[in-house]
């Protein structure tokens, strides 16, 4: 048996482990620079506060009776490591999908015990995290994912819930099922779909893998193999190497100042090698660009954008901020406010296919194999330390890039001087 945990509503719950007051309370939190609520309690979606709603759109009346957080990934981040952690207390078998989910192995468990095995988890999680938190069991993942969604949203489950790949209520709760609701199964593929007669998971289930096979991909053809109940998804196949790489943010007020958009691209672009290290790429060129607020008339206006070709595919964060910072001083103005700025890694190429230009002069193999292993000392020490403990180029206390995040809470588990302060 395979399990799904998720934490519910995780962000929020993590906020409320160390603020109690907050219980029962409307609580969102906010995407960065406070701009739309990307997480929600049960109480403020009863209010109606949709998720991705800009803040300045909730109605006054409405807002007053909320809290509205600002994100505090830092805290996150460590929460799910002690989840994860209480977690592997029950099975060595822990697969982490994403920062709130995680993928069980239960094989070689009795099944008359599991669910009580899950209980006991479940109330452990909570125990000793604060964290809650619902569990999916069923013998692939897609049905798992299935079977987490309603143990979340059908209390008589009691948080656990067990789907038998060939019982009637499986049968009967796919056939109600729309496959935009399926694990790996977008709008766009959804609407693809439809268009062959297949609008819920057990029609999905009864077609034939082969034939969507040659519509679609492989992919597909496993997940009618999932709902069957057999398990032939990896996390591999559902996180794909992306083909472009985007880091940008708004800032946290308006500037002209040159010296914060250089400093707001270094950061970027370094943050941008290392996804780009992390999924074994190299580009092949950058493009660079920056944005005025659209809303404030009363200011020019300006857009633009500028894709710089690399002399050769590089993961090297210095070369490709080298080449974004010249792309930025190409396309800058003066007497202009920007509110945002960033980078997108194009043209991308797996590392181990690399293919040079005829008249490309190649790297020797120790100035390639110095340079691999800096940029992995740069990775591993950010990783270990924080993210931008080693960044290239200066930092300034004073950056009107940098977020706004007027409503934050403190970092309590990672920071243990800042809870200190608070106690005191």
């Amino acid at each position: 048996m395979i399990a799904l945990v998720d934490c519910n509503n995780f962000y929020v719950s993590c906020e409320r482990v160390f603020n109690p007051k907050l219980e029962g309370k409307p609580v969102g939190v906010m995407s960065n620079n406070d701009g739309c609520v990307v997480a929600r309690s049960h109480e403020i979606k009863n209010l109606g506060i949709a998720m991705g709603m800009p803040a300045h759109q909730i109605d006054p009346h409405i807002r007053r009776q909320c809290v509205l957080l600002s994100s505090n990934y830092a805290l996150y981040g460590d929460m799910s490591c002690r989840v994860t952690d209480v977690l592997s207390q029950h099975t060595p078998h822990v697969d982490v999908y994403s920062i709130d989910e995680s993928f069980l192995s239960f094989e070689g468990f009795e099944p008359d015990s599991l669910k009580e095995c899950c209980q006991i988890m479940r109330h452990q999680v909570r125990r000793d995290t604060g964290i809650p938190v619902s569990v999916g069991l069923s013998t692939s993942k897609t049905l798992a994912k299935i079977a987490n969604h309603r143990a979340k949203k059908e209390p008589h489950f009691n948080g656990v819930t067990i789907m038998h790949p060939d019982s009637e209520d499986t049968r009967a709760f796919l056939e109600r099922l729309p496959v935009t609701e399926i694990w790996g199964v977008a709008g766009r593929t959804a609407a693809r779909l439809n268009t062959l007669g297949i609008q819920t998971a057990w029609q999905l289930r009864e077609a034939a893998p082969k034939h969507l096979r040659k519509h679609f991909s492989v992919v597909m053809e496993r997940i009618v193999y999932e709902l069957r109940g057999e398990n032939c998804i990896s996390l591999d196949d559902m996180d794909q190497p992306k083909k472009q790489i985007m880091v940008s943010r708004s800032f946290g007020r308006l500037t002209n100042n040159k010296a914060d958009l250089h400093e707001a691209i270094r950061v970027h672009t370094s943050r941008a090698g290392e996804k780009l290290r992390k999924q074994a790429g190299l580009a092949r060129a950058i493009m660079v660009f920056v944005r005025t607020n659209r809303f404030r008339a009363e200011l020019p206006s300006y857009s633009k954008s500028l894709v710089v070709p690399l002399p050769h595919p590089t993961d090297d964060s210095r070369e490709l901020v080298r080449a974004a910072i010249a792309g930025l001083e190409r396309i800058f103005k003066t007497d202009i406010w920007y509110q945002k700025c960033g980078v997108m890694l194009m043209d991308l190429c797996d590392h181990d296919n690399e293919q040079l230009g005829l008249l490309a002069e190649p790297k020797s193999d120790e100035q390639r194999e110095r340079n691999e292993k800096l940029m992995a000392t740069l990775d591993k020490i950010n990783m270990e330390h924080g993210k931008n403990t080693v960044r290239l180029g200066m930092h300034r206390k004073q950056n009107a890039w940098e977020l706004r995040c007027e409503h934050r809470t403190p970092r309590y588990t990672t920071h243990w001087d800042e809870l200190a302060c608070v106690k005191t």
